[in-house]
């Protein structure tokens, strides 16, 4: 009798502190963190399932391969390589025991040369056509024999020109961080790769994509000699160079790689300019090596480039992506070399290296000649300390021109769009929205729960009680956050809904009830104030947060084409599911207001999910092509830890203002504090200019308005709660 009697006080009290038609929330912890947790254990599992969901490439494999490494770009015909020569030097650089070495610059595209060695047969015809690719750390010279640093065995350019072939060596991109960054504001320890591949990945553009197009334009060079074989040959970086080249170019008769192949679903641990977006979904290792054949690909199972991680941090120097290169075990490449073979690969397996007698002699079709005398430069050493820098100078140069006429490119792509009426607008924004979903963001699956929701009872505040609220979304992936219901709503009353998002680093409680006063002076409460002038209020765990926990999350998830904001979409759709259920909620007025990371949401989820009858964008609404790739300015993410925020081809498809055309006709607000350092009042005024020219062609101007207020990165809190009001119908006044 007592223990029922127990019971029945336990159930009372579980029944007090939950939200009615929930389930008690039970589960203890850091629910944030433990959320990212779920997102890390969901991505590693869809990393390892992904080679199943892969199939034999067929057709128009090869233009998507090249779409996704940025190989969109119109090369640039040439005669011949130029020769690097002046009045007191002969043309001849170097020369071997049956060749000579000439320095050569040749264009790729428009402003990004080519640049290396050319090892020339002397006096007879060349048996082949060799571009040989070295590792990103290793120099042409070091591969011809001109520069210590590499034994001599493994100069594997060195050793087919001595074989009678012609060889042409250029110099990729090196994993040094001496000029990644502008001394006008400071430098970072990026390496030059990931340096370029920030600002290209953004433009649909990528580094593997430019240097790959320099190995195309060397075949164009070859296809007008004399006809012979076109074999390419490349060991680590320069590995993957070949292999996506061999894979794109039908004209290249076959490939050698060293030190690269292997499974591709720990990507994510890798330097971050091997990320290439959704790649997973299609192309591992094997598939690549499917596209290559009938052709053969020489896969030389030898030891990896040792990268730790990128340069370490010091003077300043700081901002740069985790991630390493090493060797991998010989059975995952062997295993992978089985999947090549099972959709038709041909594919030789050799062991040793990089350039090995057996590697050689698979890519010659004979054994090569053995090891001579190596070259020797003719006069003093050319000096090529200029050439890294020269190349690196030009893939930013183009890729900021880009950035710059980026403005039309998104012109042009959203030119369909019919904004003379609101009716119009929605009969042509459609195919976009769902292009901004599918191809930028990353569309996750549906919610494979149920929509049952978990409660518990965490704030009583005079006018409002909040709750936890926990909802099951996908495997281990929930999504977290409090909802404040104020205690006046009466029987059968429906009443507008404010979701609003925390910044970078936050949580939930910090919009109601921060724990420290910076906290509060930053979101001053906007959570809270809300439920106080009688709306009720969502507060969503986003997964920003826990610096490198949440960004590597960044990582696993793009090659299977997904992002951060996938889950976020995702998350929100449930959280508006649920929302919709909640017998006090007007589903027709459920607005969103977002700060800093939040207002990236405030831009990016409402876009896509059309049941937020309004959206806010505080303290980010930015010239947002600019902000990621631009070289010029110091609030730029190319100078910072965020690389979280690159999302593959948005500057040609989606700034801003092109997201701000998804989420008209329905009312939407901007708010900028003057001194806040995301910006500047220019880039927010330019941009801002077109969403308001864009809603008076549409005849709904007053949908649409900009706070500027003397402050710093912050809530501000006024003309925002005004704009609430009007446009969710509320008036708290006549409460």
């Amino acid at each position: 009798m007592r223990t029922g009697w127990l019971c029945n006080l336990i159930a009372a009290s579980l029944a007090a502190q939950t939200l009615p038609g929930t389930k008690p929330l039970t589960r203890t912890g850091d629910l944030a963190m433990e959320m990212v947790a779920s997102m890390d254990r969901y991505l590693m599992e869809r990393l390892a399932q992904s080679p199943s969901g892969r199939t034999a490439p067929g057709p128009g494999s090869q233009e998507e391969l090249k779409r996704l490494i940025g190989l969109v770009d119109r090369a640039v015909p040439f005669d011949s390589p130029a020769v690097d020569a002046t009045l007191d030097r002969d043309e001849k650089a170097a020369a071997g025991p049956n060749y000579d070495v000439l320095l050569v610059r040749w264009p790729a595209l428009e402003g990004i040369d080519g640049e290396g060695l050319l090892l020339r047969p002397r006096g007879v015809p060349p048996r082949a056509y060799v571009v040989a690719l070295p590792d990103a750390d290793w120099t042409p010279e070091m591969l011809a024999g001109l520069a210590p640093g590499i034994p001599a065995r493994q100069q594997f350019a060195r050793r087919l020109a001595e074989s009678g072939c012609m060889v042409l060596v250029p110099a990729l991109i090196d994993r040094a961080d001496t000029h990644s960054g502008n001394p006008a504001i400071r430098y970072t320890n990026q390496p030059h790769r990931e340096f370029v591949h920030r600002m290209a990945y953004e433009m649909g553009r990528h580094i593997i994509g430019y240097e790959v197009r320099k190995v195309m334009a060397a075949v164009d060079w070859f296809a007008k000699l004399p006809k012979k074989p076109v074999l390419v040959a490349g060991y680590g970086e320069g590995g993957l160079i070949a292999q996506f080249a061999a894979a794109v170019d039908p004209r290249i008769d076959r490939v050698l790689v060293s030190g690269y192949f292997a499974p591709r679903e720990s990507v994510w641990k890798e330097p971050i300019y091997r990320n290439v977006w959704s790649q997973l979904l299609r192309f591992g290792d094997a598939e690549i090596a499917a596209m290559i054949a009938p052709r053969k690909l020489i896969v030389e199972v030898s030891g990896h480039p040792a990268v730790a991680g990128p340069p370490p941090e010091r003077n300043g120097r700081r901002g740069a992506a985790s991630g390493g290169i090493s060797t991998p075990d010989p059975a995952a490449v062997r295993a992978e070399v089985r999947r090549a073979k099972g959709y038709g690969a041909q594919v030789d397996l050799v062991d040793g290296g990089p350039g090995s007698d057996a590697a050689l002699a698979a890519l010659l079709g004979t054994r090569p000649v053995p090891l001579g005398a190596p070259p020797a430069w003719i006069g003093p050493p050319r000096n090529a300390s200029g050439r890294q820098e020269r190349r690196l100078n030009q893939m930013i140069a183009f890729t900021q021109r880009l950035m710059r006429h980026s403005e039309f490119e998104r012109k042009a792509f959203l030119s369909k769009v019919d904004s003379t009426s609101a009716a119009k607008l929605e009969s042509t924004i459609e195919p976009f929205r769902k292009h901004f979903w599918e191809e930028v963001q990353g569309r996750m699956p549906p919610a494979e729960h149920p929509l049952e929701a978990q409660s518990r009872l965490i704030y009583d505040e005079p006018q409002y009680r909040g709750y936890e609220i926990v909802i099951p979304v996908w495997g281990p992936v929930y999504a977290y956050g409090i909802l404040l219901v104020p205690k006046d709503l009466k029987p059968g009353e429906r009443r507008p809904v404010v979701v609003c998002q925390h910044g970078l680093e936050g949580r939930p409680q910090d919009v109601i009830a921060p724990k420290d006063e910076r906290t509060a002076v930053v979101y001053k409460r906007f959570g809270a104030e809300l439920a106080q002038r009688g709306y009720i209020v969502f507060a969503p765990q986003n997964p920003y947060i826990g610096t490198e926990t949440f960004r590597v999350l960044m990582r696993k998830a793009n090659p299977l084409k997904l992002s951060l904001y996938s889950f976020i979409i995702g998350q929100h759709s449930r959280i508006l599911d649920w929302l919709e259920t909640v017998p006090y909620v007007d589903k027709q007025r459920i607005g969103f207001y977002g700060l800093s990371y939040g207002g990236k949401t405030a831009m990016r989820v409402p876009s896509i999910e059309t049941r937020y009858a309004l959206s806010i964008c505080s303290g980010d609404f930015n010239e947002w092509i600019r902000k990621v790739v631009s070289v010029d300015y110091p609030f730029s993410y190319m100078f910072t830890q965020e690389y979280d925020m690159l999302e593959f081809n948005t500057g040609q498809t989606y700034n801003y203002y092109e997201m701000a055309m998804l989420i008209a006709p329905r009312p939407f607000m901007v708010e900028r504090g003057h001194a806040d350092g995301v910006g500047i009042d220019e880039w927010v005024s330019e941009e801002y200019a077109k969403v308001r020219r864009f809603y008076t062609y549409l005849g709904v101007p007053q949908r649409t308005t900009i706070e500027y207020f003397p402050g710093p990165h912050q809530i501000h809190g006024a003309g925002t709660y005004e704009f609430i009001d009007q446009h969710l119908a509320w008036n708290p006044s006549s409460r």
